[in-house]
Formats: structure tokens, sequence, C-alpha cells
């Protein structure tokens, strides 16, 4: 259950930061929208304030036109309505130019052409008054109202094109303000379609990155499970070769030792010749239960359970033993030859695999080669590193094969009819690994052999 929640917890992050983000995203789009619906708004109450301001120009207009009509009523034919009336209207151009100052648009010029008109229109109330005040004393003063009438109607043009200058402005800005709401509006349109894409981009995203994750997940879980089986079919493999070499291995030195027995027992009573028989058998033995080694260290190696326990052995002494235990191994003796070339005595190494090693390499040698040809084991020790070789002059493996001669079972177009299983080499590879060493191989067809067997310093001991 750990383990579950354990690569669950990836995924978990994932999630919460895709819904962070998109939480992020629809905030930023809510914040834009909210205050593009600001901007929207005062754009419409501009809109709303010049409709306003063009309409009281339009009552104010009318308002004057309505007490110049009132007052020459009033003049021409005495009539107290329409005196009444003026003074109505008087009132009522009063109070739309106070409203007016109130909605007019705040900037300097329109400031300015209302300041302008507003001392026009107060010029001309007082001539409206003077005119009314001069027939309620003088009915007969037409020439002085005459006068008056002039200068109200030059006045007059004079405040209808400031008024017109006005609502031209106000016209403008009302335009100005219609733009700006249509593209505050365009623009919380764009910011909302934006939003809804960037949320659904980031949700399938997130998607698409927990299906891979999902993905991975399952192969990873695979992968574990097939790593799982390889484990125990590799413990399996090495459980059942341990058995069969056990189980071969008893039978085999039990006639390893008979025939040795009989061999001390017959040598003085038979002629040598006659002893082959038993020979073959001790050298079969001996070779089969070199097999079922080679095959218990391969199958350990594979399954990475290949043991390496390093103690100090004295190199010499163990190659000297080595070529003295090989050359009873064949049917037929082949001269070993042993050269120490160094100051190299002890070192720290598998004594096990080390066997192997040069066993291999050696009984290689032995088989490839003819019987009167020499074969050499060499030992030599530098600075950094000491080296076995195996010398031989046998039948060479060829270039092209050289680089899979380390696969098990592989064996070279040039055997022939040489017996062999292809476990040699690919034994001594394994080996030489486990050491952290190297081989190198050169070779010739019909000239000879060299493997050579580099083991790191690290497994040195130069003292004698």
């Amino acid at each position: 259950m750990m383990w579950q929640l354990i690569k669950w917890f990836p995924q978990r992050k994932w999630i919460a930061g895709g819904f962070a983000l998109t939480l992020l995203l629809m905030g930023i789009v809510t914040f834009a929208s909210f205050k593009n619906t600001t901007e929207i708004k005062q754009g419409a109450n501009k809109v709303q304030n010049t409709y306003q301001t063009l309409n009281t120009l339009t009552n104010f207009s009318a308002a004057m036109t309505s007490a110049e009509s009132a007052r020459r009523g009033y003049i021409f034919w005495g009539s107290k309505q329409d005196l009444k009336r003026y003074q109505n209207e008087i009132i009522n151009i009063q109070s739309q130019l106070r409203l007016l100052k109130e909605q007019i648009h705040p900037s300097l010029k329109q400031q300015q052409k209302f300041t302008q008109m507003n001392s026009l229109v107060n010029e001309r109330l007082m001539l409206l008054k003077q005119s009314i005040e001069l027939y309620q004393k003088d009915k007969t003063a037409l020439e002085a109202q005459t006068n008056i009438t002039t200068r109200s109607v030059k006045l007059r043009q004079e405040i209808l094109r400031i008024i017109a200058d006005i609502e031209a402005e106000e016209q403008r800005y009302l335009q100005s303000s219609l733009e700006e709401s249509e593209n505050s509006i365009h623009l919380r349109i764009l910011m909302e379609i934006l939003g809804t894409i960037l949320s659904v981009t980031v949700i399938v995203s997130l998607c698409i990155i927990l299906d891979q994750q999902w993905i991975k997940r399952e192969k990873i879980e695979s992968l574990e499970f097939s790593l799982a089986q390889e484990k125990e079919f590799g413990e399996l493999k090495i459980r059942l070769f341990s058995m069969i070499s056990h189980e071969f291995r008893t039978p085999l030195s039990i006639i390893l030792l008979s025939s040795q027995l009989l061999q001390e027992i017959l040598e003085e009573l038979v002629d040598e010749k006659q002893l082959k028989n038993l020979y073959r058998i001790q050298s079969s033995a001996k070779l089969m239960n070199h097999l079922l080694t080679d095959i218990l260290t391969l199958t350990r190696s594979e399954a990475g359970k290949l043991d390496y326990k390093p103690q100090l052995i004295n190199l010499e002494n163990f190659c000297l033993n080595l070529v003295e235990d090989l050359q009873l191994f064949g049917t037929t003796p082949h001269l070993i030859e042993f050269k120490n070339h160094g100051q190299c005595f002890r070192a720290n190494l598998d004594e096990k695999l080390l066997y192997s090693i040069l066993s291999n390499l050696l009984l290689n040698a032995i088989k490839y080669s003819s019987p009167e040809s020499k074969i050499y084991l060499v030992l030599n020790s530098e600075a950094e590193a000491v080296f076995f070789q195996v010398i031989d002059q046998g039948i060479g493996i060829p270039t092209t094969e050289q680089e899979k001669i380390y696969e098990p079972f592989y064996r070279g177009q040039n055997v022939n009819n040489i017996v062999g299983t292809g476990l040699g080499l690919p034994v001594v590879k394994k080996c030489v690994e486990r050491h952290t060493g190297e081989i190198y191989l050169e070779s010739k067809v019909g000239v000879g052999t060299t493997f050579t067997v580099k083991i790191p310093h690290k497994n040195i001991v130069t003292s004698p």
C-alpha cells in the first residue's frame, strides 16, 4: 500500500499543479473581466452623460428661443400671459445653465467654451430684462427696443455658434466613448475566449501528462515484474545447475578415484599401453567436471551471483601447479611452458575464478594446437597491473569472428571436427570482468593465438 502511495505521489503533484494553474488562469481572467466590466460601465456612464449634455443643450436652445418669443409677444401685444411665459423661460434658462455646467465634459476646451457662452447668455438676459423694463416705462420707445433686439440677435447668433461647437465636441467625445466601450467589450470577449482556451489546454495537457505517467507506471510495473520473474528464473537455474553439478560430480569423483586406484594397482602388472583406457577415463572425468564448473560459473554470472572471494595467493606456485595439472588433461600430451617475467609473487585474487580463466585458456590452446607445438603461460607484472598470457601455435581465430567468441556456445568456422561446447571463453570473460580486469586477443589463422589477461593493480601485492 505504501509503495502504491509513493508511486501515486508524482501523479498527485501533476494534478495539484494543473488544478492550481487552472485556478490561476481563471483568477486572472476573472480579474481582467472585472476590470474590463468596470471600464465598460465607466464608458456607458460617459455616453449617458454626453447624451444628457446634448439633450440639455437642446433644451437650453429651445428655452432661449421661447424666452425671445415671449418677450416680443409681450412688447408687441402687451400680453400678461407672454410676460409670465417669458419669466418662466428665464428661470428655465438659468436652470439649464446650472445643469449644463455639471454635465459638460470636464476638458479645458469645453469649460472655456461654456464660460464664454455663459457670459454671452447673461449679457443677452440683461438686454431682455432691459427691453421688458423699457416697455413697462415707455411703450412708445420703439427705436430703443429695435436696438436692443438687434444686439440680442447678434448675441443669440454667437451663443448658437458656441452651442454648435460644444455639441460638435460632445459628439466627438460620444464617439470616442462608444469606440472605447466597443473595444472593451471586444477585449472582454477575447479574454474570456483566451482564458477558456488556456484552461482547456491546461486540462488537456494535464490529461496527456497523466496518461503518459500512467503508461510509464505500467511499463515500470511490467519491467519490475519481468525483472522479478527473471531473477526468480535465474535463482531457479542456479539451484537446478547446482543440483545437477552436485549429482554429476559425485559419480565423476568416484569414477576418477576408482580409475586412479586401479591405475596404481595395474601400473606394475600390465604394459603402459594397456593403461591407455584408464587415462581416457580420467581425462574424460576431469573434462566433464570442468564442463560442469563452467556451466555453473556462467549461470551464476548471468544471474549476478558469481562469488568473488579474493585471497592472497602465490602466483608463480599457482601457475606451476596449474600447468602440471593440465599436462595430463588430454589423451595426447602437450608441452606447456611457464615463464615468469615479473617480480609479482603474490596477489589478492579469487583462486577459483583465476583457475577458470587460465584453465579454460590453456585447455583451448591444447584443444586447437597440434601435439608437437608448444604452449606458453606467461606471468608478467607492471606498475599498474599484472598480466597473464596464454600463447599457442594452433589454428588461430579468423578476424571476422573475433568479436563473437565471447558469446555463449559460439564456435569458429574453422574448428572442423574438434569437439567443444563454446562455453570456455564466455566463462573467461565473466571471470575477468568479476576481477574488474580486461582481456585482449591477438590471433592469425594458421599461425596461432595470444590471449592477454590484465588484472588491475588494486588486486596486487608486490612484496616477495
